[in-house]
């Protein structure tokens, strides 16, 4: 494996799932496969505070030939930087000239009293990571703030913010200047009726306000304590493209103009109890006209 590996070209259009960590194997397989056939330039998956993050990339890897496999993110309280290196430089070649190692400081009340400065523990992680030899173009941060940006442009190929809005994407790329990577997740509801649409979304934009760095991010986009509060309409649409696919394609366009370089898509289907793919493929294929 190169020490300096070729730039990493994601494409226009990612798929950012859950799904593709936690479905039946088969079923993940299949649809890498497919979404890979459809033309998407990159599949991202979450860490979450679950084990065997490693294992589920590999079967992203192993499922695909050409796209873009990435973390988004693997969590570095979970994941100890000897294991990552070691697993990364196991790769084979064509592998990981396609990989990307998204990485996330997640949150105090995840990870409880382990939990510390989020920089200062990031700059360490990056730090060790640097010693495995993994190198810097094949690493960027989930990163929210003004600090964590400025780490991503100055240690990493650059940011994947979540849950963002084409103003922070603005903002993102300002600080971080031409050149680094700049690949924002936005959500997308496929459901004609923005009402109906609104109430699929509203959950996890619920579930991360609780979360400060999440919060305080919205407030300084000027979204108020209420719209956090009460997961007002303003703010769930502004997270979310909620509606048919003109909306999404016009909030991948927003992004794509602020100064984004590629938008992981995450569409959120109804919750059957285990990953929905009956729902969420004729979304991905019907998303795909938009690449």
């Amino acid at each position: 494996m190169p020490d300096q590996p070729a730039a990493l070209s994601l494409g226009r259009i990612g798929i950012w799932s859950a799904e593709l960590r936690h479905g039946e194997p088969a079923q993940i397989s299949d649809a890498a496969a497919e979404l890979e056939a459809l033309g998407y330039g990159a599949l991202w998956v979450p860490g979450e505070i679950s084990a065997n993050m490693l294992g589920d990339l590999d079967r992203l890897l192993a499922a695909t030939r050409s796209i873009a496999i990435a973390s988004g993110i693997l969590n570095i309280w979970l994941d100890p930087s000897d294991e990552v290196g070691a697993w990364y430089r196991g790769l084979p070649a064509d592998q990981a000239a396609r990989f990307l190692l998204g990485l996330g400081v997640s949150h105090s009340l995840a990870i409880g009293e382990a939990y510390r400065k989020p920089l200062t523990a990031m700059r360490e992680y990056l730090d060790r990571l640097a010693e495995e030899r993994v190198p810097a173009s094949r690493i960027c941060l989930a990163a929210l703030g003004p600090k964590m940006i400025s780490l991503a442009r100055d240690r990493t190929v650059g940011a994947h913010p979540y849950l963002v809005t084409p103003q922070h994407t603005a903002q993102a790329r300002e600080a971080l200047g031409k050149g680094p990577l700049l690949a924002p997740e936005q959500g997308v509801v496929l459901v004609a009726d923005p009402a109906a649409a609104r109430e699929l979304a509203r959950p996890y934009v619920r579930g991360y306000g609780a979360l400060e760095n999440y919060a305080n991010s919205w407030r300084r986009l000027g979204f108020t304590d209420e719209d956090i509060a009460t997961c007002s309409d303003r703010l769930v649409d502004a997270l979310f493209a909620c509606g048919d696919i003109e909306v999404a394609a016009a909030r991948v366009n927003a992004h794509l103009a602020a100064g984004a370089d590629h938008v992981c898509l995450q569409v959120v289907v109804p919750r059957t109890g285990s990953p929905n793919f009956a729902a969420l493929l004729p979304a991905w294929r019907e998303l795909a006209t938009l690449i």
